[in-house]
């Protein structure tokens, strides 16, 4: 039985996911601050994280970067949980190692949906430890990518996206295969998302960015 923590200050908010995700046989526990939930991930790690964006001691984007960076943590699924919609606060909270997106008001058959996709890809992920192409050499265990031997340091979701793609290597993948794979099923944010991190993948590659091509209405590739 998957275990999930709720992240989430509004106490309607968080009794509302609790039931919903208790119905559907996981085991929850919430909190409304960042203190609380740190103090409890540090006894316990759980399968899922919901998480709010606006709590009362610390932005939700900081609690991301800081799983991010724990060894213990930096692989378990989180959820933005937010009434933010702009394209440019999502893209923030991907950016940032978030795996998926939701905002308030949301159905509940919705939630249950995306935290079930999140934990079958998280539970089915299989981790190859060495992936290369070209002059990339891309280290799973310390989760860094070289380029010619030196370090590129990419965010959490272009790190994804290149590991999926060098996976893939001599496959097209489609748009729509890199948004489920890499931001979760039905991510419903502009298609500007994939294209500008795409852009700074390439430029953060240097030379070696021009092993990722663009194959016209369809996706991208890395021959």
């Amino acid at each position: 039985m998957a275990l999930i923590y709720i992240v989430e200050d509004d106490q309607n908010i968080r009794e509302i996911e609790s039931f919903a995700l208790k119905n559907s046989g996981y085991q929850v526990s919430g909190y409304e601050c960042a203190k609380d939930f740190f103090h409890q991930i540090a006894e316990k790690v759980p399968d899922l994280i919901l998480l709010d964006v606006m709590l009362p001691d610390e932005d939700g984007l900081e609690i991301v970067r800081k799983l991010r960076s724990i060894p213990d943590t930096k692989k378990v699924p989180v959820m933005m949980v937010t009434a933010k919609t702009t394209e440019i606060d999502k893209v923030k909270g991907l950016d940032m190692g978030a795996d998926d997106y939701i905002t308030k008001p949301f159905g509940v058959m919705e939630l249950i949906s995306r935290v079930k996709a999140l934990l079958r890809r998280s539970m089915n992920m299989e981790e190859e430890k060495f992936l290369s192409t070209g002059d990339v050499f891309l280290d799973g265990e310390k989760h860094m990518v070289y380029v010619k031997d030196e370090p590129c340091d990419l965010t959490f979701k272009e790190y994804e996206l290149l590991k999926l793609l060098i996976q893939n290597q001599g496959i097209v993948m489609s748009r729509d295969v890199i948004m489920e794979r890499i931001w979760g099923i039905n991510f419903e944010g502009e298609s500007r998302t994939l294209d500008v991190h795409i852009k700074t993948l390439r430029q953060k590659l240097k030379s070696a960015g021009s092993l990722i091509k663009t194959v016209r209405n369809v996706g991208y590739m890395i021959e």
